[in-house]
């Protein structure tokens, strides 16, 4: 089959990289795309924003089966449209998509649908005086979040009542624009977090090996929040017994309350978890695969990929398309520019060893070609991914691979997947 990749990240090369292994593709396009993505896939340059262009070239190319990557796209509505236009789509609706595109709506579904998850309390902007006597009350740290999108800037964990006071002024003031008219504020839960992805046919769902993403900029999970700095799979913390709880207890009522709300969930269904004393809350639903987890998750998947997903696509969830999810282990380190997640430079040259070899894969986050060279084009840059047959042996190979690479401000943390219990 012929497959469309929507997106330009990591986890779009991530994607390409698994389909087009699998023995059902035949060609995989990606709009736009990246340098790494451009290796194994064609790379075409159209404007994601108009989607008529984008179903036009779907029936220029006869394309099967379309993936897409970012939840912007989702939120935007493409998934209904190129389904409106007889398109299989793995990806979820827009009223689906709710579930990560607005927190209050993910709030309350999970408080309707019994699904166990931090206590909340949901604001608007009229209700600044509200929100402010609520936190008077509450424990610290204590989380607030805005409730749409905010390319991952909607979240701080307040230690102090005057933070979480001057945050929850700011967000109802506008500071993340229409993302934080409404805000959640929720207890902090303690544990570790870990993700699920749950491939979902509407009815059927099949997970992957789990994850842990390390969010933090610093070591030991200092510092500022990022898109992720990397991540390891599969990740024992999501040991058996959890994972049958995430199932019975998370995921199972998930698919039949959002199907019960008449927006059935095709696609891949991310659960980030706090996970303490082997018992799972959830902390956040994402609804596309997570970047940098998909970089290690489908590095060690073993099966027909695009069989899977265009299998969820027309809603009959073939789980023989899957041979093993994790034979192997993965390790991918984020190689991030000097300043990110805030000002970073771009345009800086990428040298070294980019070649996929036994043990390592590099995929491209923030890349670029100019006058014939790489160069840096984002505040995540690459993704060093070491694979081999446990966890110790993985991280040994991405940190090797790491050191042959250069680029003015290059920066990484030292310590990802190093402290599994």
């Amino acid at each position: 089959m012929n497959i469309l990749i929507i997106g330009s990240g990591g986890r779009e090369h991530a994607l390409a990289y698994c389909l087009e292994k699998s023995e059902t593709c035949e060609k995989v396009f990606c709009v736009p795309g990246n340098p790494g993505i451009s290796q194994i896939a064609e790379c075409v340059d159209i404007d994601t924003t108009q989607h008529d262009k984008l179903i036009d070239f779907c029936k220029l190319q006869k394309i099967n089966l379309v993936v897409i990557g970012p939840e912007q796209f989702l939120a935007d509505g493409l998934s209904d449209q190129l389904r409106a236009s007889g398109y299989a789509v793995f990806g979820p609706s827009k009223s689906a998509a709710q579930l990560e595109t607005s927190k209050a709506f993910a709030k309350n579904f999970m408080q309707k649908y019994k699904i166990p998850t931090a206590k909340f309390a949901i604001f608007d902007k009229s209700q600044y005086k509200e929100a402010i006597d609520y936190l008077a009350h509450q424990d610290l740290p204590i989380v607030l979040k805005a409730d749409g999108l905010a390319g991952g800037k909607g979240v701080v964990i307040a230690t102090s009542q005057e933070e979480a006071m001057q945050v929850t002024k700011d967000y109802l003031d506008g500071a993340l624009g229409s993302a934080s008219e409404k805000i959640v504020i929720e207890e902090f839960m303690q544990g570790e977090e870990a993700s699920v992805f749950a491939i979902c046919d509407g009815e059927n769902f099949i997970t992957l090996a789990p994850a842990q993403d390390h969010k933090r900029i610093g070591e030991g999970n200092t510092g500022k929040n990022t898109g992720g700095m990397g991540a390891y799979a599969p990740a024992n913390l999501v040991n058996s017994k959890v994972l049958e709880e995430v199932k019975s207890k998370i995921i199972e009522p998930t698919l039949r309350g959002i199907k019960e709300e008449k927006m059935p969930f095709i696609g891949c269904l991310y659960v980030g978890l706090m996970i303490k004393d082997d018992e799972a809350k959830v902390v956040e639903y994402n609804v596309r695969f997570g970047d940098p987890e998909t970089q290690a998750v489908l590095s060690i998947f073993e099966g027909d990929f695009a069989k899977l997903l265009y299998s969820a696509a027309i809603g009959n969830l073939d789980k023989n398309a899957v041979k093993s999810i994790s034979n192997k282990a993965a390790c991918c380190v984020i190689l991030a520019s000097k300043g990110y997640p805030e000002k970073f430079e771009k345009g800086n040259k990428i040298t070294g060893n980019l070649k996929e070899d036994e043990h390592t894969f590099v995929f491209h986050s923030g890349t670029k070609m100019y006058e014939n060279n790489l160069v840096t084009s984002g505040g995540r840059v690459l993704g060093v991914t070491g694979i081999n047959e446990n966890l110790s042996l993985a991280i040994a190979d991405a940190y090797k691979r790491v050191d042959e690479i250069e680029f003015e401000g290059k920066y990484f943390r030292k310590d990802i997947g190093k402290n599994q219990k």
